[in-house]
């Protein structure tokens, strides 16, 4: 039996800008998440820079920085029993192209950078991201 986990989630800018942050929240409820916090932010690229810090070493650490700094962004924490691993599976691969009929990723996502979503991938990281945006 798998214990109640929490992992973040970010609806990314391109998918703030298209309206469909609530559509996102809806797929997240009927799989069974709790939205225990969110809030609507816009970072400063710095900001961009110390989330992403993990893939400063890759070459397009400096499009993803811009990119999620351009607009407003929903940041959630999201609650069930396996939230990391269930979350992961609910947005799709990276590239919507790749990404399993009926994943967010694959009905939202623009491309491989506007992909709509973002989700820790891991108990350790989900602490961590979830301590980067909601520190109170």
């Amino acid at each position: 039996m798998s214990k109640l986990e929490k992992t973040l989630s970010i609806i990314k800018p391109d998918a703030v800008q298209r309206n469909l942050d609530n559509e996102i929240k809806e797929i997240f409820k009927n799989n069974g998440f709790r939205i225990i916090n969110e809030k609507k932010i816009q970072i400063e690229k710095s900001e961009a820079e110390k989330f992403y810090k993990v893939h400063e070493t890759k070459p397009f650490y400096n499009d993803l920085c811009s990119y999620l700094s351009s607009g407003p962004i929903v940041v959630m924490i999201l609650e069930k029993e396996g939230a990391v691993k269930a979350n992961r599976e609910i947005m799709g691969s990276t590239n919507p192209k790749d990404a399993a009929e009926g994943t967010i990723r694959k009905k939202f996502g623009i491309s491989i950078d506007k992909n709509s979503v973002h989700g820790s991938d891991s108990i350790d990281n989900a602490k961590i991201e979830i301590d980067f945006f909601f520190k109170d």
